[in-house]
């Protein structure tokens, strides 16, 4: 028999990546989604329409206890990776309210329901370098501690404590990845990177003129996200649970970036990128970069791609969705 994992975020950039894997792996693999996706897939199921066939979707919602005690029980889910979350950037209250209680609660609700109708399923929850927030030195480490200057670095610090707790108090096998930036093609175009990267290919064909940024010389620890899902599943295949930073240990500038993006498509970024302060987060004393020493000494952890070859793969996979408007050569 296969085993049967559950995934939160299935559609997400790390939960197609997941999917990939653990098929290749022979686990059976089901997904939840929101209604929503199931009828405009075309566009909220991108990442994982060719893998449709392959995979079981299931509708229903993270803030409904009821209908996740039903799914864990009918499933019994050997593994769980809790990716979903609400982490959109937002200063209203109302927003900072869904955030708060949608991604704990959630978190709460599967560990309550997997401890009950699943006492054996392993349990990961993905963190993120937001937890730690405004740090006193770099790089981070699993003992640094968390000072998170967002209501989404907050309800992430809570889910953490949740996971240890069930860890700790009921002996659940429950750990956390706390991964700083990860990129692909995949990624979401409300992401920098991703914003980089389509108006660079826009700008070299003629669809854009220029593209604003906030502060180009902001560091971010940048690795690729089929290596850090490698990283997820590598925790739960672990003998015993704990948590993990999945990091490169190196940073770049949004500068790099941007510079990288451009110059691949012969390019001066400068002719055509522009700050605008209204994009620029509060400063940073000190750089978020994260220390993966644990993660590559236990688990043989290792990345796979480069700084400059993720933003070649970024580049050549956004030109392919303009093939039909490249000039012939």
């Amino acid at each position: 028999m296969p085993k049967i994992a559950l995934i939160t975020g299935i559609a997400g950039q790390d939960g197609s990546y997941l999917s990939e894997l653990l098929l290749k792996e022979g686990y059976e693999v089901h997904g939840i989604v929101r209604r929503i996706a199931i009828e405009d897939t075309e566009h909220k199921l991108k990442n994982i329409r060719h893998l449709l066939d392959r995979i079981y979707l299931h509708v229903a919602s993270l803030d409904n206890v009821l209908s996740l005690i039903k799914l864990v029980k009918d499933l019994a889910p050997d593994e769980c990776y809790h990716l979903a979350s609400s982490s959109f950037v937002s200063y209203s209250f109302e927003d900072e309210i869904s955030i708060l209680n949608n991604n704990v609660d959630s978190t709460h609700y599967l560990l309550a329901a997997i401890r009950e109708f699943a006492p054996t399923c392993r349990f990961y929850f993905a963190g993120t370098s937001e937890m730690f927030g405004n740090v006193e030195n770099a790089p981070q480490d699993e003992r640094t501690p968390f000072n998170p200057r967002s209501i989404y670095g907050i309800s992430k610090v809570a889910g953490y404590h949740l996971v240890k707790n069930y860890r700790d108090q009921y002996g659940m096998f429950a750990c956390s990845g706390i991964l700083y930036n990860h990129e692909s093609p995949r990624r979401g175009y409300e992401f920098v990177t991703r914003k980089i990267v389509s108006s660079a290919v826009k700008i070299k064909l003629g669809l854009q003129e220029n593209l604003l940024l906030g502060n180009l010389d902001a560091h971010r620890d940048w690795g690729y996200a089929p290596d850090y899902v490698n990283a997820m599943w590598l925790m739960i295949q672990n003998d015993e649970p704990d948590d993990y930073v999945v990091a490169t240990g190196e940073t770049h500038t949004v500068r790099e970036f941007v510079e990288g993006a451009f110059s691949s498509l012969g390019l001066d970024y400068e002719k055509y990128v522009h700050t605008e302060m209204k994009f620029f987060r509060p400063s940073e004393k000190v750089q978020l970069c994260g220390n993966p020493q644990r993660i590559r000494e236990r688990l043989k952890w290792q990345r796979t791609k480069s700084f400059e070859e993720i933003i070649k793969e970024m580049i050549d996979s956004e030109l392919s969705l303009y093939k039909n408007r490249l000039p012939v050569s």
